[in-house]
């Protein structure tokens, strides 16, 4: 075993001068030839390919701008902060997620790969900051804050997890009655029925369900919908009802011919009786088909389980289907199992890779199955793999096997991990008859007025992608029931940082806003030359000044590293989140592209000394610097040296 903070030794990528540059263009000579111009500098607020990447669309920027201490929390009467910047950030991060302890842990972080800062060095450790805001709520028992007053409104939410929850959260701050309908003995959904305990810790994960249900929603627990209560019923009692039923049914092997064996299960099934603890030992040799995130899952929970060297038939049913006598699997000698995971196509994330690698697991891509081998006693032995070709046409998967390559894989027990599927027994209705449920932009069922759905019923995918859906159609439930239109979503949807709300926090206030208002930049009726576009523009790296930012290695959280020997029987969590000091320092990596943050840039290179200050009475976070227009002459330099590509050329001709 060992334990590592992963040692940043990635290079700076961004260059100053191309190669062959031997002359330093002076910035001068632009000053002597831009003596006029017909554009005067604009600030324009954008979205950041961070939060555009999120599919919760967290507001990743105006949460890392709060860790690092550019924009600070409000303050009372007595002129002190109402409140610790942990939870100002906290706050501002779960107004789209109110599960940041478990998504910090999980989420594969597309807001990460999206990350501008990536043109520099290395993108900034969003993930990080976002377990470490988690752990302080809990740790701290921080609780949202319930709404002034009730609508009367009742809202149906079926299904507890990742989208249930998020929808039911959002509905509840705006004052609605909602009551969730889960199967299960406990909330949580894929979230404890389908990711291993050690990374979702079952603490954290009911800390932050709790601190939902403590906002007045109720859970009806092993309860199911279309069974044990109908559609129609829950229509009756009900002013809107949402969908979250989950994707928790398995995708059998694409194989032909039999593939019935009890000892060939798919990888929900697999990951639910372990997490249900019914699950404690598997074969010697296991073989998982697939290529995803699930597949790691499943891979890395075989091998810390290791196997029975007496297994009797008994054995492998009960592990399965929960009818195991665990007396008889507690006095089992367990060793490790040796796993391998066959895959057509990998799409796992490289931590999942390089963990799996080093835990022992084999990892043969390019693979596809064939068939499965049986003995005489009905149980599988071995799962016949052939070599393959994989590529996508036409936004499909194209696979063309390679004759003789066949071999086969002895194997104790087979796991499909290549997919999961939508359990509509009981509510046929809503089957699109493509297994799953056909809903609009707002995520409403079509034809069905007043019902809602997300996750993994409209699409598999990210535990976050099920918390963005849940946000989104909260807003269209609450349309729904105050009897407005369900409208139209913006091009990004995205939570964005809101300007106005900083105004308002500190108690500045604004005029009516009358036409015309071109050009009042003496007036009080708006905020001159300032324009909030954050809903239809993402700022690309093109458009900031990157020579800014100098190399600085990312903050990595400690992660703890298992070979094949310390694997196995080992459930403890791997990943430790950063510490005060780590967390500001990797917030302050962070670019805010598309959102001033106060460097002073255009102050200082201003010749024309146009660009100044905002007085501090008037002055908040995005709102740093004014132009004077009576001095600007248009030489476009406050724009090429905004690091945030805040500042843009505009004003018409």
């Amino acid at each position: 075993m060992s334990v590592t903070n992963e040692p940043q030794d990635t290079k700076l990528s961004f260059r100053r001068y191309k190669d062959g540059d031997a002359k330093v263009k002076r910035w001068q000579e632009n000053i002597f030839q831009a003596s006029w111009s017909h554009k005067c500098p604009t600030y324009i607020q954008s979205t950041p390919p961070c939060q555009g990447s999120c599919p919760s669309g967290e507001d990743i920027r105006g949460y890392l701008n709060i860790v690092r201490g550019v924009e600070k929390p409000p303050v009372g009467a007595d002129g002190k902060p109402v409140m610790p910047w942990q939870e100002y950030a906290w706050r501002r991060l779960t107004e789209a997620n109110p599960l940041p302890a478990v998504m910090g842990r999980v989420c594969p972080a597309p807001c990460e790969t999206g990350c501008n800062r990536n043109q520099v060095e290395d993108h900034v450790g969003i993930n990080s900051v976002e377990h470490y805001l988690g752990e302080y709520a809990i740790k701290n028992n921080l609780k949202f804050n319930k709404p002034a007053k009730l609508t009367g409104k009742k809202v149906a939410v079926i299904g507890g997890g990742p989208a249930g929850l998020s929808v039911a959260y959002q509905l509840a701050l705006k004052g609605h009655a909602v009551t969730i309908f889960d199967e299960h003995e406990f909330l949580g959904g894929m979230m404890r029925y389908g990711i291993p305990g050690y990374r979702t810790p079952r603490d954290v994960l009911d800390a932050e369900i709790q601190r939902i249900l403590d906002l007045g929603v109720t859970a009806k627990l092993k309860t199911r919908i279309g069974t044990d209560i109908s559609m129609e019923q829950i229509n009756k009692d009900y002013d809107a009802v949402f969908l979250g039923l989950g994707a928790q049914a398995g995708r059998a092997l694409p194989i032909e011919g039999d593939t019935n064996a009890p000892n060939v299960v798919t990888a929900t099934s697999f990951l639910r009786a372990f997490n249900d603890g019914r699950l404690r030992h598997v074969g010697k040799r296991v073989v998982v088909v697939g290529g995803g995130d699930t597949s790691m899952d499943v891979a890395t929970v075989a091998r810390r389980l290791g196997h029975i060297t007496e297994a009797k038939p008994t054995d492998w049913e009960g592990a399965i289907a929960g009818k195991m006598a665990q007396d008889v699997a507690d006095i089992s000698n367990r060793q490790g199992a040796e796993v391998v995971l066959t895959s057509v196509f990998m799409t796992a994330s490289k931590h999942e890779l390089e963990h799996a690698h080093a835990e022992g697991i084999e990892i043969m891509q390019g693979w596809m199955p064939v068939a499965v081998l049986k003995g005489t006693d009905g149980r599988a032995t071995a799962l016949r793999v052939k070599q393959c070709e994989a590529k996508m046409v036409g936004g499909r998967l194209d696979i063309k096997p390679i004759e003789g390559t066949e071999k086969e894989l002895p194997a104790d027990l087979i796991v499909s991990a290549i997919g999961q599927s939508v359990d509509f027994t009981g509510l046929e209705e809503f089957n699109n008859g493509k297994g799953g449920l056909t809903a609009d932009k707002n995520y409403q069922v079509q034809n069905k007025p007043g019902v809602f759905a997300g996750g993994d019923i409209i699409r598999p995918h990210l535990l976050t992608t099920a918390v963005g859906h849940g946000a989104i159609a909260a807003d269209g439930i609450d349309q729904f029931l105050s009897g407005a239109p369900v409208g139209r979503r913006p091009k990004i949807d995205v939570h964005t940082f809101d300007l106005m709300r900083k105004y308002v926090e500190k108690n500045v206030g604004f005029e009516e806003v009358r036409e015309p208002i071109r050009g009042t930049d003496a007036a009080k009726g708006a905020v001159h030359n300032f324009d909030n576009r954050s809903d239809r523009y993402v700022i690309p790296h093109d458009e900031l000044f990157l020579g800014h930012f100098q190399y600085t290695p990312r903050n990595m959280r400690v992660i703890t590293h298992l070979t094949k020997e310390s694997a196995l029987g080992n459930f403890e969590e791997r990943l430790d989140p950063l510490d005060d000091k780590q967390v500001v320092a990797e917030a302050k990596r962070c670019m805010s592209c598309g959102l001033c943050f106060e460097c002073d840039n255009c102050v200082v290179y201003c010749p024309q000394t146009a660009v100044y200050k905002v007085k501090k009475t008037d002055a908040t976070t995005g709102r740093y610097v004014a132009t004077d227009y009576d001095k600007c002459i248009g030489c476009h330099i406050c724009h090429d040296v905004c690091p945030t590509g805040y500042i843009q050329m505009g004003l018409g001709e």
